[in-house]
Parts: structure tokens; sequence; C-alpha cells
């Protein structure tokens, strides 16, 4: 949850700097999947993705040629839709963040 955070903080600065001269948008690097050694595996199709990721469960990379005349290039198109996904990525993960501590609330009887 805190990459999400981290990441909305990135696309925010992009947009806000939308019509500096030269300025070029950034992104930060996906979530490692195997970040605690143990891999996140689709093993069946109709299993939910975050949606940022491929069927493969890779994250899906878009780039863009698109420059205004100032050398700028962020488009404000691209970073609104970064932004909706990972606010819907971000609800998941926290929906599921909920979940589990519920799970460890019934296991524990305090339910």
């Amino acid at each position: 949850m805190q990459w999400h955070s981290a990441r909305q903080n990135v696309l925010a600065e992009n947009v806000a700097n939308a019509t500096t001269p030269g300025f070029r948008s950034h992104d930060l690097a996906p979530f490692p999947a195997e970040a605690d050694g143990l891999a996140v595996r689709r093993t069946d199709a109709r299993h939910l993705t975050l949606t940022s990721t491929g069927p493969d469960g890779r994250p899906q990379a878009a780039g863009s040629f698109e420059r205004t005349p100032d050398g700028n290039a962020v488009v404000l198109e691209e970073q609104m839709i970064k932004s909706a996904q990972n606010q819907m990525d971000h609800q998941m993960v926290s929906s599921l963040y909920g979940k589990s501590l519920g799970l460890l609330r019934t296991a524990i009887g305090r339910r």
C-alpha cells in the first residue's frame, strides 16, 4: 500500500508539471512480485488481477512518444489513466488486507 501511495505522489507531480518546459513524466518501478521469496502465480484465468498487470501477472508498460514544442513529455490523459489504475489497485490491496485481518480475528475468536 505504501508503494501505491508513493506512486500516486509521483503521478500527481507529473500532472502538476504538465506545463513545465522540458519536463518528462516519471513513474515508479513495478512492485516486485517476489519481495519476500513467495511468487504470486495466477493459476486460473478467472482469478482477479491488478488492473495494471497483464494476463501473465506482469506489469503492462506502454510508452509515450508525444512531445510538445517546448519539450514537455507529459500527456495528461495517460497520467489520469495511470492514476485511476493505481487507485483501483490500492483499493483492492486495502480490501484484501482488511479481509485477512478479519480472518485472523475469526481464527483467534474475537469476531
